[in-house]
Protein backbone atom coordinates (compact mmCIF):
# COMPACT_ATOMS: atom_id res chain seq x y z
CA UNK A 1 0.00 0.00 0.00
CA UNK A 2 1.29 3.20 -1.20
CA UNK A 3 1.63 6.06 2.07
CA UNK A 4 1.34 9.60 0.92
CA UNK A 5 3.25 12.03 2.96
CA UNK A 6 0.95 15.14 3.17
CA UNK A 7 -2.10 12.45 3.84
CA UNK A 8 0.00 10.88 7.14
CA UNK A 9 0.83 14.88 8.28
CA UNK A 10 -2.78 15.64 8.12
CA UNK A 11 -4.02 12.60 10.03
CA UNK A 12 -1.04 13.31 12.61
CA UNK A 13 -2.47 17.15 12.55
CA UNK A 14 -5.95 16.09 13.26
CA UNK A 15 -4.91 13.55 16.04
CA UNK A 16 -2.91 15.51 17.85
CA UNK A 17 -5.99 18.50 17.34
CA UNK A 18 -8.12 15.57 19.26
CA UNK A 19 -5.85 14.85 21.63
CA UNK A 20 -5.15 18.72 22.78
CA UNK A 21 -8.83 19.54 22.67
CA UNK A 22 -9.95 16.43 24.91
CA UNK A 23 -6.85 17.43 27.07
CA UNK A 24 -8.07 21.57 27.43
CA UNK A 25 -12.03 19.61 27.96
CA UNK A 26 -10.38 17.96 30.84
CA UNK A 27 -9.02 21.04 32.16
CA UNK A 28 -11.53 23.06 32.32
CA UNK A 29 -13.86 20.14 33.66
CA UNK A 30 -11.22 20.46 36.66
CA UNK A 31 -11.28 24.53 36.59
CA UNK A 32 -15.23 25.22 36.74
CA UNK A 33 -16.44 28.21 39.17
CA UNK A 34 -19.46 29.17 40.59
CA UNK A 35 -20.58 32.19 41.11
CA UNK A 36 -23.20 33.70 43.41
CA UNK A 37 -24.14 37.25 43.16
CA UNK A 38 -25.66 38.22 46.15
CA UNK A 39 -27.79 41.20 45.42
CA UNK A 40 -28.85 43.78 48.05
CA UNK A 41 -32.52 45.61 46.68
CA UNK A 42 -33.54 46.88 50.72
CA UNK A 43 -35.05 49.89 50.85
CA UNK A 44 -32.16 51.83 50.94
CA UNK A 45 -31.24 50.81 47.08
CA UNK A 46 -33.59 53.09 45.95
CA UNK A 47 -32.06 56.12 47.26
CA UNK A 48 -30.11 58.56 44.51
CA UNK A 49 -26.33 57.78 43.84
CA UNK A 50 -24.49 60.75 41.42
CA UNK A 51 -26.69 61.00 38.48
CA UNK A 52 -29.37 57.65 38.84
CA UNK A 53 -31.03 55.46 41.57
CA UNK A 54 -28.50 52.98 43.22
CA UNK A 55 -30.60 50.03 41.92
CA UNK A 56 -30.62 51.08 38.59
CA UNK A 57 -26.49 51.43 38.74
CA UNK A 58 -26.15 48.43 40.13
CA UNK A 59 -28.48 46.07 38.05
CA UNK A 60 -27.08 47.88 34.72
CA UNK A 61 -22.91 46.92 35.50
CA UNK A 62 -24.29 43.76 37.04
CA UNK A 63 -26.26 42.73 33.70
CA UNK A 64 -23.28 43.82 31.55
CA UNK A 65 -20.97 41.27 33.82
CA UNK A 66 -23.56 38.68 33.54
CA UNK A 67 -23.55 39.08 29.36
CA UNK A 68 -19.77 38.71 29.23
CA UNK A 69 -19.78 35.25 31.68
CA UNK A 70 -22.71 34.18 29.69
CA UNK A 71 -19.96 33.21 27.05
CA UNK A 72 -17.35 31.44 29.61
CA UNK A 73 -17.85 27.62 28.99
CA UNK A 74 -16.41 27.08 33.06
CA UNK A 75 -18.69 29.40 34.79
CA UNK A 76 -21.99 28.86 36.13
CA UNK A 77 -24.01 31.68 37.98
CA UNK A 78 -26.82 32.14 40.45
CA UNK A 79 -28.63 35.12 41.77
CA UNK A 80 -29.82 35.48 45.59
CA UNK A 81 -31.73 38.45 46.24
CA UNK A 82 -32.51 39.88 49.45
CA UNK A 83 -34.40 42.68 50.96
CA UNK A 84 -36.80 42.72 47.87
CA UNK A 85 -39.92 40.59 49.35
CA UNK A 86 -41.50 42.49 52.33
CA UNK A 87 -41.70 46.09 52.86
CA UNK A 88 -40.69 48.08 55.98
CA UNK A 89 -41.74 48.37 58.23
CA UNK A 90 -41.85 45.98 59.85
CA UNK A 91 -38.41 44.57 59.47
CA UNK A 92 -38.13 41.05 57.94
CA UNK A 93 -34.91 39.44 58.27
CA UNK A 94 -36.08 36.22 56.68
CA UNK A 95 -36.31 38.51 53.43
CA UNK A 96 -33.71 36.79 51.47
CA UNK A 97 -34.43 34.14 48.17
CA UNK A 98 -32.31 32.18 45.68
CA UNK A 99 -34.05 33.59 42.31
CA UNK A 100 -31.99 32.01 40.05
CA UNK A 101 -30.29 28.79 40.89
CA UNK A 102 -27.15 27.22 39.11
CA UNK A 103 -27.55 25.81 35.80
CA UNK A 104 -26.42 26.16 32.17
CA UNK A 105 -27.73 28.46 30.32
CA UNK A 106 -29.51 30.55 33.13
CA UNK A 107 -27.99 33.96 31.90
CA UNK A 108 -31.26 35.50 30.41
CA UNK A 109 -33.33 34.27 33.62
CA UNK A 110 -30.58 36.17 35.82
CA UNK A 111 -31.07 39.39 33.55
CA UNK A 112 -35.04 39.33 33.58
CA UNK A 113 -34.79 38.80 37.47
CA UNK A 114 -32.37 42.09 37.42
CA UNK A 115 -34.30 44.37 35.34
CA UNK A 116 -37.65 43.73 37.33
CA UNK A 117 -36.36 44.07 41.23
CA UNK A 118 -38.08 46.47 43.50
CA UNK A 119 -36.27 47.50 47.12
CA UNK A 120 -38.44 46.97 49.74
CA UNK A 121 -37.02 45.82 52.47
CA UNK A 122 -33.96 45.32 55.35
CA UNK A 123 -30.69 44.09 54.72
CA UNK A 124 -30.14 40.71 56.12
CA UNK A 125 -26.85 39.99 55.29
CA UNK A 126 -25.61 37.37 57.87
CA UNK A 127 -28.47 35.12 56.87
CA UNK A 128 -28.15 35.39 53.11
CA UNK A 129 -25.15 34.00 53.37
CA UNK A 130 -25.97 31.39 55.67
CA UNK A 131 -28.73 30.13 53.16
CA UNK A 132 -26.35 30.66 50.35
CA UNK A 133 -24.50 27.45 51.47
CA UNK A 134 -27.01 25.60 50.54
CA UNK A 135 -27.67 27.35 47.10
CA UNK A 136 -24.06 25.83 45.95
CA UNK A 137 -24.07 22.06 44.43
CA UNK A 138 -22.38 20.02 45.95
CA UNK A 139 -19.06 20.50 45.37
CA UNK A 140 -16.32 18.41 43.89
CA UNK A 141 -12.85 18.57 43.44
CA UNK A 142 -11.51 21.09 41.02
CA UNK A 143 -14.82 23.68 41.51
CA UNK A 144 -14.61 26.91 42.76
CA UNK A 145 -17.51 28.68 45.21
CA UNK A 146 -17.41 32.32 44.52
CA UNK A 147 -20.04 34.36 46.61
CA UNK A 148 -20.12 38.50 45.31
CA UNK A 149 -22.05 40.26 46.93
CA UNK A 150 -23.36 43.65 46.10
CA UNK A 151 -24.41 46.04 48.44
CA UNK A 152 -25.20 49.77 49.75
CA UNK A 153 -25.34 48.87 53.51
CA UNK A 154 -24.46 47.27 56.21
CA UNK A 155 -26.08 43.65 58.45
CA UNK A 156 -29.66 45.40 59.55
CA UNK A 157 -30.39 42.56 61.74
CA UNK A 158 -28.84 40.34 64.40
CA UNK A 159 -26.56 38.04 62.30
CA UNK A 160 -23.17 38.22 62.23
CA UNK A 161 -21.76 38.21 58.42
CA UNK A 162 -18.05 38.03 59.39
CA UNK A 163 -18.51 34.78 61.32
CA UNK A 164 -21.09 33.03 58.70
CA UNK A 165 -18.39 33.85 56.05
CA UNK A 166 -15.78 32.11 58.45
CA UNK A 167 -17.31 29.34 59.15
CA UNK A 168 -18.42 28.53 55.52
CA UNK A 169 -15.01 29.02 54.29
CA UNK A 170 -13.51 27.11 56.67
CA UNK A 171 -16.14 24.29 55.84
CA UNK A 172 -14.57 24.74 52.51
CA UNK A 173 -18.04 25.48 50.50
CA UNK A 174 -17.22 29.02 49.71
CA UNK A 175 -14.01 30.74 48.63
CA UNK A 176 -13.38 34.24 50.72
CA UNK A 177 -16.15 36.33 49.52
CA UNK A 178 -16.39 39.53 47.27
CA UNK A 179 -18.14 42.72 48.82
CA UNK A 180 -19.11 45.64 46.37
CA UNK A 181 -19.75 48.17 48.43
CA UNK A 182 -21.64 51.15 46.56
CA UNK A 183 -22.46 55.07 48.13
CA UNK A 184 -21.35 54.33 51.28
CA UNK A 185 -18.69 55.99 53.41
CA UNK A 186 -15.05 54.85 54.13
CA UNK A 187 -16.36 54.46 57.76
CA UNK A 188 -17.72 50.61 56.47
CA UNK A 189 -14.82 49.45 55.27
CA UNK A 190 -13.93 47.85 59.28
CA UNK A 191 -17.37 46.06 58.85
CA UNK A 192 -16.85 44.03 55.63
CA UNK A 193 -13.15 43.43 55.35
CA UNK A 194 -14.12 40.80 58.26
CA UNK A 195 -16.24 38.95 55.84
CA UNK A 196 -14.28 39.03 52.55
CA UNK A 197 -12.19 41.20 49.75
CA UNK A 198 -14.17 44.37 50.49
CA UNK A 199 -13.79 46.88 47.20
CA UNK A 200 -15.97 50.34 47.39
CA UNK A 201 -16.68 52.10 44.53
CA UNK A 202 -16.76 56.08 45.34
CA UNK A 203 -17.95 56.83 41.86
CA UNK A 204 -20.32 55.11 39.39
CA UNK A 205 -18.36 55.46 36.31
CA UNK A 206 -15.46 53.31 38.42
CA UNK A 207 -18.47 50.54 39.11
CA UNK A 208 -18.13 48.85 35.79
CA UNK A 209 -14.34 48.67 36.70
CA UNK A 210 -14.48 47.26 39.85
CA UNK A 211 -16.82 44.33 38.45
CA UNK A 212 -14.02 43.65 35.57
CA UNK A 213 -11.22 44.03 38.28
CA UNK A 214 -13.51 41.09 40.48
CA UNK A 215 -14.24 39.11 37.30
CA UNK A 216 -10.73 38.65 36.60
CA UNK A 217 -9.06 37.65 40.20
CA UNK A 218 -12.22 35.30 39.63
CA UNK A 219 -11.25 33.81 36.33
CA UNK A 220 -7.57 34.00 35.78
CA UNK A 221 -5.29 31.89 37.40
CA UNK A 222 -1.92 33.92 38.91
CA UNK A 223 1.70 32.62 37.87
CA UNK A 224 3.96 31.53 40.95
CA UNK A 225 7.13 29.61 41.24
CA UNK A 226 8.68 27.25 44.25
CA UNK A 227 12.38 28.06 44.75
CA UNK A 228 14.34 25.36 46.72
CA UNK A 229 17.22 26.96 47.77
CA UNK A 230 20.54 25.49 48.17
CA UNK A 231 23.57 25.76 50.65
CA UNK A 232 24.82 28.47 48.06
CA UNK A 233 22.03 30.49 47.95
CA UNK A 234 20.57 28.92 43.95
CA UNK A 235 16.98 27.69 43.60
CA UNK A 236 18.92 24.32 42.19
CA UNK A 237 16.98 21.60 44.40
CA UNK A 238 13.91 19.82 42.81
CA UNK A 239 12.24 16.40 42.36
CA UNK A 240 9.89 16.81 45.40
CA UNK A 241 6.58 16.82 46.08
CA UNK A 242 4.41 19.85 47.46
CA UNK A 243 1.24 20.42 48.72
CA UNK A 244 -0.48 23.69 48.99
CA UNK A 245 -3.02 23.22 51.46
CA UNK A 246 -6.56 26.23 51.77
CA UNK A 247 -5.31 27.81 54.73
CA UNK A 248 -8.77 28.28 55.66
CA UNK A 249 -10.23 24.87 55.42
CA UNK A 250 -7.08 23.14 55.62
CA UNK A 251 -8.33 21.34 52.80
CA UNK A 252 -5.82 20.18 49.52
CA UNK A 253 -6.12 22.45 47.21
CA UNK A 254 -2.75 21.67 44.35
CA UNK A 255 -0.26 19.19 44.62
CA UNK A 256 2.64 19.42 42.14
CA UNK A 257 5.78 17.19 42.04
CA UNK A 258 8.69 19.94 42.11
CA UNK A 259 10.50 20.51 38.08
CA UNK A 260 13.06 22.18 36.74
CA UNK A 261 12.59 23.66 33.31
CA UNK A 262 15.06 23.31 30.01
CA UNK A 263 16.49 26.27 31.38
CA UNK A 264 17.53 24.83 34.88
CA UNK A 265 14.99 27.09 36.23
CA UNK A 266 11.97 26.39 38.52
CA UNK A 267 9.34 25.84 35.98
CA UNK A 268 5.75 27.89 36.54
CA UNK A 269 3.06 27.17 38.06
CA UNK A 270 -0.72 28.78 37.55
CA UNK A 271 -2.66 28.64 40.99
CA UNK A 272 -6.12 30.29 42.39
CA UNK A 273 -5.14 33.87 43.70
CA UNK A 274 -8.07 34.40 45.83
CA UNK A 275 -6.52 31.28 48.45
CA UNK A 276 -4.46 32.09 51.20
CA UNK A 277 -1.78 29.12 51.17
CA UNK A 278 -0.14 26.47 53.78
CA UNK A 279 2.50 24.87 51.57
CA UNK A 280 4.54 21.57 52.71
CA UNK A 281 7.53 21.25 50.77
CA UNK A 282 8.10 16.91 50.97
CA UNK A 283 11.54 17.43 51.76
CA UNK A 284 13.21 14.69 54.33
CA UNK A 285 12.28 16.51 56.93
CA UNK A 286 9.60 18.49 55.70
CA UNK A 287 9.35 21.67 55.17
CA UNK A 288 6.25 24.51 55.93
CA UNK A 289 5.54 28.28 55.14
CA UNK A 290 2.02 29.44 56.63
CA UNK A 291 0.12 32.07 55.36
CA UNK A 292 0.98 32.43 51.69
CA UNK A 293 -0.61 35.11 49.79
CA UNK A 294 -0.77 35.36 45.71
CA UNK A 295 -1.30 38.73 44.37
CA UNK A 296 -3.17 38.58 41.67
CA UNK A 297 -1.70 39.12 38.02
CA UNK A 298 1.86 39.25 39.79
CA UNK A 299 4.26 36.31 39.16
CA UNK A 300 5.19 34.87 42.71
CA UNK A 301 8.44 33.56 44.31
CA UNK A 302 7.93 31.67 47.09
CA UNK A 303 11.12 30.72 48.72
CA UNK A 304 12.44 27.80 51.00
CA UNK A 305 15.42 27.08 52.36
CA UNK A 306 15.95 23.49 51.22
CA UNK A 307 20.17 22.66 50.69
CA UNK A 308 20.07 18.65 50.29
CA UNK A 309 22.18 16.01 50.34
CA UNK A 310 22.42 12.18 50.57
CA UNK A 311 22.64 9.78 52.87
CA UNK A 312 23.82 5.80 52.08
CA UNK A 313 23.33 2.94 54.45
CA UNK A 314 25.81 0.45 53.10
CA UNK A 315 26.53 -3.50 53.68
CA UNK A 316 27.73 -5.92 51.04
CA UNK A 317 25.89 -9.04 52.73
CA UNK A 318 22.19 -7.71 52.63
CA UNK A 319 20.77 -11.50 52.15
CA UNK A 320 22.03 -11.94 55.66
CA UNK A 321 19.86 -9.10 57.01
CA UNK A 322 15.90 -9.62 55.17
CA UNK A 323 15.18 -5.84 55.10
CA UNK A 324 17.15 -4.75 57.35
CA UNK A 325 16.06 -1.09 58.28
CA UNK A 326 17.92 1.96 59.75
CA UNK A 327 16.10 4.76 62.11
CA UNK A 328 16.95 8.13 60.75
CA UNK A 329 16.37 10.74 63.38
CA UNK A 330 16.58 14.60 64.58
CA UNK A 331 17.58 14.49 67.97
CA UNK A 332 15.12 11.14 69.20
CA UNK A 333 12.63 11.95 67.38
CA UNK A 334 12.76 9.76 63.95
CA UNK A 335 11.58 11.38 60.84
CA UNK A 336 12.46 8.36 58.48
CA UNK A 337 13.24 4.57 57.87
CA UNK A 338 16.00 3.44 55.32
CA UNK A 339 16.48 0.46 53.83
CA UNK A 340 19.95 -0.97 53.83
CA UNK A 341 21.97 0.17 50.30
CA UNK A 342 19.32 3.01 49.72
CA UNK A 343 20.35 6.32 48.92
CA UNK A 344 18.00 9.09 50.06
CA UNK A 345 17.83 12.72 50.36
CA UNK A 346 18.01 14.70 53.68
CA UNK A 347 18.05 18.45 54.22
CA UNK A 348 21.57 19.32 55.43
CA UNK A 349 22.46 18.91 58.96
CA UNK A 350 23.26 16.28 61.70
CA UNK A 351 20.83 12.95 62.04
CA UNK A 352 21.56 10.58 64.39
CA UNK A 353 21.32 6.80 62.98
CA UNK A 354 20.21 3.85 64.27
CA UNK A 355 20.52 0.67 62.12
CA UNK A 356 18.17 -2.31 63.41
CA UNK A 357 20.69 -5.14 63.69
CA UNK A 358 21.17 -7.84 66.46
CA UNK A 359 22.12 -5.75 68.60
CA UNK A 360 21.13 -2.33 67.53
CA UNK A 361 23.75 -0.21 66.36
CA UNK A 362 23.17 3.36 67.06
CA UNK A 363 25.76 6.35 65.25
CA UNK A 364 25.30 10.05 66.48
CA UNK A 365 25.74 13.15 64.24
CA UNK A 366 25.77 12.35 60.56
CA UNK A 367 26.77 15.12 58.85
CA UNK A 368 24.16 15.26 55.57
CA UNK A 369 26.44 18.18 53.49
CA UNK A 370 25.21 19.81 50.18
CA UNK A 371 24.89 17.81 47.34
CA UNK A 372 27.40 15.12 48.47
CA UNK A 373 26.73 11.36 49.31
CA UNK A 374 27.37 10.31 53.30
CA UNK A 375 28.21 6.57 53.06
CA UNK A 376 27.47 4.38 56.64
CA UNK A 377 29.32 0.71 56.23
CA UNK A 378 27.98 -2.16 58.18
CA UNK A 379 30.16 -4.07 59.76
CA UNK A 380 29.80 -7.58 58.16
CA UNK A 381 27.37 -9.99 60.21
CA UNK A 382 27.89 -13.41 61.58
CA UNK A 383 25.16 -15.90 61.96
CA UNK A 384 24.23 -18.03 65.53
CA UNK A 385 21.74 -21.14 65.57
CA UNK A 386 20.57 -21.69 69.18
CA UNK A 387 19.45 -25.04 69.98
CA UNK A 388 17.50 -25.19 73.30
CA UNK A 389 16.96 -28.69 74.88
CA UNK A 390 13.51 -28.67 75.18
CA UNK A 391 10.80 -25.78 75.66
CA UNK A 392 11.40 -22.72 78.04
CA UNK A 393 12.21 -19.19 78.72
CA UNK A 394 15.66 -17.68 76.86
CA UNK A 395 16.75 -14.57 76.39
CA UNK A 396 20.26 -13.24 74.44
CA UNK A 397 23.00 -10.62 76.11
CA UNK A 398 25.62 -8.68 74.56
CA UNK A 399 28.81 -8.05 76.42
CA UNK A 400 29.78 -4.50 76.38
CA UNK A 401 32.26 -2.75 78.34
CA UNK A 402 32.26 -5.11 80.97
CA UNK A 403 28.55 -5.61 81.09
CA UNK A 404 25.51 -7.58 79.61
CA UNK A 405 22.80 -5.62 77.74
CA UNK A 406 19.50 -7.71 76.43
CA UNK A 407 19.06 -7.51 73.15
CA UNK A 408 16.40 -10.61 72.16
CA UNK A 409 14.45 -13.04 73.70
CA UNK A 410 13.76 -16.55 71.68
CA UNK A 411 10.34 -17.91 71.60
CA UNK A 412 9.54 -20.34 74.61
CA UNK A 413 8.26 -22.81 72.55
CA UNK A 414 10.81 -22.65 69.39
CA UNK A 415 13.59 -25.58 69.81
CA UNK A 416 16.55 -23.92 67.48
CA UNK A 417 16.19 -20.10 66.03
CA UNK A 418 19.28 -19.17 63.54
CA UNK A 419 19.75 -14.95 64.03
CA UNK A 420 21.52 -12.49 62.45
CA UNK A 421 24.26 -11.23 64.99
CA UNK A 422 27.12 -8.27 64.74
CA UNK A 423 30.19 -9.42 65.58
CA UNK A 424 30.90 -9.62 69.29
CA UNK A 425 30.70 -11.38 72.70
CA UNK A 426 27.28 -12.92 73.35
CA UNK A 427 25.46 -14.42 76.54
CA UNK A 428 22.60 -16.99 76.49
CA UNK A 429 20.19 -18.15 79.41
CA UNK A 430 17.68 -20.60 79.59
CA UNK A 431 15.27 -22.46 81.97
CA UNK A 432 13.65 -25.65 81.77
CA UNK A 433 9.83 -24.71 81.55
CA UNK A 434 9.14 -27.07 84.23
CA UNK A 435 12.17 -26.36 86.72
CA UNK A 436 11.04 -24.52 89.58
CA UNK A 437 14.10 -23.12 90.86
CA UNK A 438 16.48 -20.56 89.83
CA UNK A 439 19.28 -22.15 90.52
CA UNK A 440 18.44 -24.34 87.76
CA UNK A 441 18.94 -21.91 85.06
CA UNK A 442 21.76 -22.30 82.10
CA UNK A 443 23.83 -20.55 80.39
CA UNK A 444 26.54 -20.29 77.83
CA UNK A 445 28.86 -17.86 76.24
CA UNK A 446 29.97 -17.73 72.12
CA UNK A 447 31.74 -15.17 69.98
CA UNK A 448 30.48 -14.01 66.59
CA UNK A 449 32.96 -13.29 63.96
CA UNK A 450 32.10 -10.90 60.41
CA UNK A 451 30.99 -14.08 57.77
CA UNK A 452 31.20 -16.68 59.95
CA UNK A 453 28.43 -18.83 61.34
CA UNK A 454 28.15 -20.99 64.64
CA UNK A 455 26.04 -23.31 66.42
CA UNK A 456 25.03 -22.92 70.17
CA UNK A 457 24.20 -25.53 72.75
CA UNK A 458 23.18 -25.88 76.23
Amino acid sequence: MKLYPHLIIALLAVIFAETSFAQNKATQAEEKTRILFIFDASQSMNGSWEKSKKIDIARKFLIRMVDSLECENNVEMALRVYGHQSPVPPQDCNDTKLEVPFSHNNAGKIRQTLRYLIPKGTTPIAHSLEMAANDFPITKAGIRNVVILITDGVEACDGDPCEVSDKLQKAGIILKPFIIGIGLDVNFKSSFECIGNYLQVEHEEKFGGTLEYVMSQVLNKTSAQVNLIDANGYPTETDVAMTFYNNVSGKVRYQFMHTLNAKGNPDTLYIDPLLTYNITIHTIPELYKDSVTIQPGKHSKIGFDAPQGFLKIESNRTNMYKDLQTLVKIDTQIINTQKVNQSIKYITGNYNLEVLTLPRITIPNVKIAQSSTTSIKIPQPGLATIFKPSSGPCSLFVQRKGKLEWIYDIDDKKLRETLTLQPGVYHVIYRNKNASLSQNSRKTSFEIFSGKSRSVRF
